[in-house]
């Protein structure tokens, strides 16, 4: 391979009479440095591989690099097929070219291919591209995806499949205001609102860690469910059935000390690793031991955690016969 310096002058390589289909390869491997007359009208660039033709017209329109290099004022490199080689990536080439010929293109979408067109810009010294791009990523980092995704169940056989498909301990909260038959205690909607509110602090604390569920259609009217490795491990229902003289009333109730315990307690089921042990027994499960005992153990764990949390939801009239209780809310 031999090369040989063009001098300042030079203009432009490899000029063609007609432009030949994009799909012709270079000509011999051999490289020299040629002069370009002025008069070429075609320029033929070979950017790394990737093949493209170009008018003089377009390479110096605007004041970039591509307008030094055909303009004499850089030497450019050439083959013998008058190919003019420029050693960078072609993938984005054409989008220059493009810009270079309507001064405006359409920007890729995505923010990876928008930092990499960036930086062919900068090297070819394309300004008004430059900008075009710093403000698109600028405007990709203003909008970022929210913080924290709280899918809204919309059904039995949707629930089943989120709780299915993921790894992460699950936080359920079903509200639905509509399911009551009877009228609400004065303070039922301000403590509705609060496990509401609730639900939504600890989504946002504990969005990485737990998958946090959002049921309207149930048939609760407030009540958290906590779910880890694809079970329920605790429930608690916030409402009940009170007694005013004759008339009955649904209570709702916040319990928050609770639902905080009940969140922390399925943290011990994040994957990969196993429920901790230590923990469980200090919660009132086992750590369970090895040789023919740990299957016993590790069934009365599993029990235990279940008994822990008991269900306070009363769904019937549990007063004795002809005998009225009275509770003040």
């Amino acid at each position: 391979m031999s090369a040989e310096a063009s001098g300042p002058a030079a203009a432009a390589a490899g000029c063609l009479e007609s432009p030949k289909p994009s799909g012709v390869e270079p000509g011999s491997p051999s490289y020299s440095l040629k002069p370009l007359t002025p008069n070429s009208k075609y320029v033929k660039l070979n950017v790394g591989g990737s093949l493209h033709y170009t008018t003089l017209r377009t390479l110096t329109g605007q004041d970039t690099m591509l307008k030094a290099m055909f303009s004499g004022r850089v030497e450019v490199l050439t083959d013998a097929g008058g190919w003019v080689l420029i050693d960078r990536s072609g993938r984005h080439f054409g989008t220059i070219l493009n810009y270079l010929r309507d001064g405006s293109v359409p920007l890729p979408e995505s923010t990876r291919e928008l930092g990499e067109l960036l930086g062919e810009a900068r090297y070819y010294l394309v300004q008004g591209l430059i900008e075009d791009c710093q403000l698109a990523l600028q405007q990709k980092r203003e909008n970022l995806s929210p913080l924290c995704l709280i899918p809204t169940v919309t059904s039995p056989r949707e629930e089943q499949q989120l709780l299915a498909s993921t790894s992460k301990p699950v936080v359920k909260l079903l509200h639905n205001r509509s399911n009551n038959k009877y009228s609400y205690t004065s303070t039922s909607d301000d403590n509705l609102l609060k496990n509401i509110e609730l639900f939504d602090k600890l989504a946002l604390r504990f969005h990485g860690r737990l998958l946090f569920l959002k049921d309207v259609l149930g048939d609760e009217i407030c009540c958290w469910s906590f779910y880890g490795q694809g079970r329920k491990i605790a429930e608690v229902c916030c409402t009940s059935i009170v007694y005013a003289t004759e008339k009955k009333q649904t209570k709702v109730e916040f319990p928050e000390a609770r639902i905080f315990e009940e969140t922390l307690n399925i943290l011990i089921y994040e994957t990969p690793r196993g429920p901790d042990l230590a923990l469980l027994e200090a919660t009132g499960g086992t750590a369970g031991g090895g040789g023919a005992g740990r299957g016993d153990d590790e069934e009365n764990r599993e029990h235990r955690v279940r008994r822990i949390h008991i269900r306070r939801h009363i769904t019937h009239d549990e007063r004795p016969h002809g005998q009225q209780i009275v509770f003040k809310d």
